[in-house]
């Protein structure tokens, strides 16, 4: 019987690929198509629920920050399960063929909603001319509601109000702020396969995702050198993947259909099942389940892992009705405001943080209590960055797709799910030049401490921002942007994202006291997933009114997007000048921790 011990030293000692066991070519290539599938359906989440399903900014965005911060908060129980029961492989392999059902089902999503508008105490069909039922809409698209038997355009004013615009051209009606009311009539079977595709894809992520990097680290023995530079080839696979799926999925759901488009990731994450599955010989006995005495377990975590996807469903459908924050209510109304996941995210962070803490000051020496004090101030900062960098998805692709002409040197005109890849590329490309540079800056002395490099990652994203508002200014008579300055702020994100997201997992696993290490790592996918919905409750502070799903304004949509990303971008400066004032004495609680 081949023990874990045994298959690592024989992993380690045998065949190698770019100098590393050869398992780490197979395990890169797993890895690169399940980032495809989650980064190829991430870039059209956004877009497939405000065009197809015609639910809004404001629900879509509220939507997409729930999904993503349960991709953050899945691993905890995933890995956990793996550990004591599953072992690692049989766990990938189980969240690749749940998460390829979930992309799969959400290719299911039937006919595109039928909007209408309400007004006058009756309902008014809207008609949709020249539409294209996929990322990018059709140049001529336009929409008319049926007023006594007249197809009205709709054209918005910057105060709010609507004037519909007869065949002639002049104004056959004005309809002041607030008095036409959107709606849509929808498929709500399909809308409902399609919240349970999420959550099937967020449970399946669970199983997925720490556990494809626990076999990686099985892949070297105790003391292996190789480890950390094997890891960052294992990463390279995930922003290889995190590319192809950018730009592939949006291509074919441009010119095939959602359904294609969003099925393509369930296709890639049966690749990655095959390749799991077919890798004895290539893994002997690396990830094998603990042996336990009784019945298997995974009689049990199996269905009660499928079991749990109604339980996500209900989540999203508590998200989809939650009201929108009533004013004046003050901070404590607002909290109770929240939906489920947002009160069980805000109680879970606000209470553990300051628990480990209190059990550190009694547990602990004076040093170790303010390592982790210095790690739990980290954190904190850690998910006002993720708020603003999870943009990406929701807010910057609405703007991209609204405000930004996508037109590559007159060549081709780029898909606004395309242009995600840009912080894909960006990662690629500089991730060696920034290396590099902190090793150059290390062998001198010189190079920034860990709270540094985070101040410099909020004084980026906030940057960011602050640069794609510089370039509304230049924007054209069409109020669209230039898509250059879309690039530079994904170039600048990428810049930022790598001051902070490789030295973060590390830092904690440093700063932690030994023995409740799995419990700091757990609170250090907290913080992300609390990242995650902030996005999604930030996205929300740039919804624009929409009738039948277009925006029928479109200086008051660049408007918009000027002043929430004008806000965002100079409160996330100052926080990370704050956390740069602060960096001298974090660096102190450190006790020499870099």
């Amino acid at each position: 019987m081949t023990t874990p011990s045994d298959a690592a030293q024989s992993a380690a000692t045998g065949p190698t690929w770019m100098g590393h066991p050869r398992p780490l070519a197979r395990l890169f290539a797993i890895e690169m198509w399940e980032r495809f599938g989650y980064y190829g359906m991430r870039a059209l989440l956004m877009l497939y629920l405000t065009k197809h399903f015609l639910l809004g900014d404001r629900v879509s965005a509220g939507i997409y920050g729930g999904y993503t911060a349960l991709v953050y908060l899945t691993p905890l129980i995933g890995g956990l399960l793996a550990d004591q029961y599953l072992g690692s492989k049989r766990a990938v392999k189980f969240g690749a063929l749940i998460m390829a059902a979930g992309y799969f089902a959400l290719a299911l999503g039937g006919s595109p909603a039928r909007p209408w508008a309400d007004y006058d105490g009756a309902r008014h069909e809207i008609v949709v001319e020249h539409y294209r039922d996929g990322p990018t809409s059709a140049a001529n698209e336009t929409r008319a509601v049926i007023d006594h038997g007249r197809p009205l355009l709709i054209k918005g004013q910057e105060d709010g109000s609507i004037d519909l615009i007869a065949p002639d051209g002049s104004v056959a009606r004005h309809l002041a702020p607030g008095v036409l009311k959107e709606g849509a009539d929808r498929d709500e079977l399909r809308l409902a396969i399609t919240l349970m595709a999420l959550s099937a894809v967020a449970v399946g992520n669970g199983f997925f995702k720490p556990n494809i990097a626990t076999i990686v680290g099985l892949l070297y023995a105790d003391g292996d050198q190789r480890r950390d530079a094997g890891f960052s080839i294992f990463y390279m696979g995930i922003n290889l993947g995190s590319w192809l799926g950018q730009m592939a999925c949006p291509i074919l759901a441009d010119h095939f259909g959602w359904g294609t488009g969003l099925a393509s990731a369930g296709a890639v994450m049966l690749i990655a099942w095959a390749m799991m599955h077919y890798s004895q010989r290539s893994l002997g006995g690396l990830g094998e389940p603990p042996v336990v005495a009784g019945r298997d377990p995974a009689l049990w975590i199996y269905p009660a892992a499928i079991l749990a996807i109604p339980a996500c469903y209900f989540l999203f459908t508590n998200l989809m009705h939650a009201p929108a924050p009533t004013a004046g209510a003050g901070f404590i109304g607002y909290l109770m405001g929240l939906p489920v996941m947002g009160k069980l995210l805000c109680a879970t962070f606000g209470i553990s943080l300051p628990a480990i803490l209190i059990w550190s000051w009694r547990a602990g020496s004076r040093a170790e209590f303010e390592m982790m004090l210095a790690a739990i101030i980290l954190m904190v900062f850690n998910t006002v960055f993720w708020s603003l960098f999870e943009q990406a998805g929701s807010s910057l692709t609405l703007f991209a797709d609204r405000n930004v002409d996508r037109s590559v040197f007159g060549w081709f005109e780029m898909s606004a799910p395309g242009t995600q890849q840009f912080n894909a590329i960006g990662i690629i490309t500089l991730a060696p030049v920034m290396g590099a540079l902190w090793s150059v800056l290390a062998r001198r002395g010189w190079e920034p401490s860990i709270p540094v490099k985070f101040s410099m990652g909020l004084i980026g994203v906030g940057a960011g921002f602050l640069f794609l508002v510089l370039g509304t200014h230049f924007a054209g008579a069409d109020y669209r942007v230039g898509l250059g300055w879309l690039a530079g702020l994904y170039l600048i994100h990428s810049v930022a994202e790598l001051c902070i997201s490789p030295v973060g997992m590390s830092m904690i696993t440093k700063l932690s006291i030994a023995r409740v290490v799995g419990l700091m790592m757990g609170a250090w996918y907290l913080s992300l997933a609390m990242g995650q919905y902030g996005a999604g409750l930030l996205a929300q502070m740039a919804t624009v009114e929409t009738v039948g799903g277009q925006v029928t304004n479109l200086k008051l949509s660049l408007d918009t997007y000027v002043g929430v990303f004008t806000q965002i971008g100079m409160v996330t400066i100052g926080v990370g000048l704050v956390l740069l004032a602060l960096s001298g004495a974090i660096r102190k609680l450190m006790h020499g921790v870099s």
